[in-house]
């Protein structure tokens, strides 16, 4: 088939229905714009483009953490191990960790494809950083180590969906990654609304009865995922409603999916982060009694290292020939990138006491998660000054969702341009400001209210001049539009 003979008509139409609002439309007028300010500097009411669209922390100017770069340059350049001219440049236990990885790589070659689950020591390491951190044993046999959380969020939609009546319940809001993968897998999301009026809890009432309506339209529901803490809205779930999660999967014979990427990310003092893993072992429950999917990412918490491509997946309580199908599918894929299975190993075993990095490593760990709590809380706090805005406290996670009652006139002004309202305010917000966020109509929303996801990542000594510009534009576009 020629390139003549390719059109929109003939793709595949779940491709054509895929939806990724976070690098959507708005984000897609932002480089135009960006081009247009390198070109033609001073043509734009400012300076810079300020990217709250993604969490994407380096690319905003987070540092990575030394310890774990350190290991992976000499992981990749091993030839640095023999001279002793360089040796001063690292410190000893990045040495030694990383002649501990190479020696666990087959030809100590990070260049070289692995085993398709990941290579077995670095396998190991991150099942001995579950056990510790759950206090559960985890079997290294379980973990997938992927190119971040996407790639096995796809290798589980291509597991459980065979068709538009099998279904996934997500949560509304939800991360786009999920409404994309299950339709591109041709499934059907089965939408479980959070409650904005109590911080974005989850209510089990509200699981129950998405699930039957699904069931009563002829949906087979296969799945709930629960994204703790929340993206895009920053919720820590509680303990409790956790333990009832639990039951209601297994209850119900669900496999229970859980987006744990944000785990480091907790920024209040009356929560934490407990693992789906644990709480569902603490209640008694062994693997034979759930199917658990966790997933995790070296993109978010302190780490940042979106471009890495690191993460894992475990999988437990499914059968041995169901997890011989789940490997075939990582197979296909041969093996996920060396650069990020090194770095999943070392975020799940950190520098500890004692070592000669853990002073530096503790410092820069808890620099950016105690800056991170700071801009949330900033940010926060500056939308809810906002006239018609609220935005519930942010508990964990990168991102705020706040919600805005826009006058009657913009939406009328929306309507008018065939846009969405929040899109409407969010293009708005861009080409006065500079400032790139997400409508929330992209992570989906109740009918009727309007969001618009912002991140906490520009760097702190930012954050004044986000609010600034921010405050600026809302007073402005209020103005404009108020009857």
């Amino acid at each position: 088939m020629g390139a003549g003979q390719v059109s929109v008509d003939s793709i595949n139409p779940k491709v054509l229905k895929c939806q990724y609002a976070v690098r959507g439309e708005i984000v897609a007028h932002a480089q135009r714009l960006q081009q247009e300010l390198k070109a033609n500097p001073g043509s734009l009411p400012f300076d810079e483009i300020l990217y709250c669209n993604i969490g994407n922390p380096q690319s905003l100017g987070q540092q990575p953490i030394t310890f774990f770069r350190e290991v992976l340059a000499l992981c990749d350049y091993p030839s640095l191990l023999d001279k002793d001219k360089t040796r001063h440049l690292f410190s000893s236990d990045s040495i030694s960790r990383a002649q501990q990885i190479l020696d666990q790589i087959p030809g100590r070659a990070t260049g070289a494809y692995s085993h398709s689950q990941g290579i077995k020591g670095l396998r190991d390491t991150v099942a001995a950083g579950i056990t510790a951190r759950d206090g559960f044993p985890c079997n290294s046999d379980d973990i997938y180590l992927t190119n971040g959380a996407s790639p096995a969020v796809h290798m589980m939609m291509e597991l459980l969906l065979s068709s538009e009546k099998d279904g996934i319940l997500c949560p509304i809001p939800q991360y786009p990654l999920y409404s994309a993968s299950i339709t591109l897998h041709g499934g059907t999301l089965v939408p479980y609304y959070l409650n904005e009026a109590s911080c974005w809890e989850l209510e089990m009432s509200e699981l129950k009865r998405q699930t039957e309506e699904a069931r009563s339209k002829g949906i087979k529901v296969k799945a709930l995922v629960v994204i703790n803490p929340g993206n895009p809205t920053g919720q820590v779930l509680s303990e409790e409603n956790q333990k009832d999660i639990v039951e209601f999967c297994i209850e119900e014979g669900l496999v229970l999916i859980a987006d744990e990427v944000y785990q480091e990310d907790v920024y209040v003092d009356n929560k934490k982060f407990n693992s789906f893993k644990k709480i569902s072992r603490s209640m008694g429950y062994g693997e034979e009694d759930i199917a658990l999917v966790s997933l995790q990412s070296i993109s978010k918490g302190y780490y940042g290292e979106c471009g890495k491509r690191g993460g894992y997946m475990e999988v437990t309580g499914f059968s041995s020939s169901v997890k011989e199908q789940i490997y075939k599918i990582a197979s296909v894929n041969l093996c996920s990138n060396i650069s990020g299975q090194i770095l999943s190993s070392l975020v799940m075993s950190p520098p500890k006491v004692g070592d000669a990095s853990f002073d530096s490593y503790r410092a820069e760990r808890d620099g950016i998660l105690s800056s991170l709590a700071r801009r949330a809380k900033m940010l926060e706090e500056a939308f809810n000054s906002l006239e018609g805005f609220s935005c519930n406290k942010v508990e964990g996670a990168m991102y705020l969702f706040p919600r805005i009652n826009l006058p009657r006139r913009a939406i009328q002004a929306a309507q008018a341009e065939n846009s969405v309202p929040d899109v409407f305010y969010a293009r708005r917000l861009l080409e006065a400001a500079g400032i790139v966020v997400v409508p929330g109509s992209g992570f989906g929303q109740v009918p009727g209210t309007w969001h618009i996801r912002c991140t906490i990542l520009p760097q702190e000594n930012k954050i004044p001049m986000v609010i600034s510009k921010l405050t600026e534009f809302h007073k402005a576009f209020m103005t404009e539009f108020r009857e």
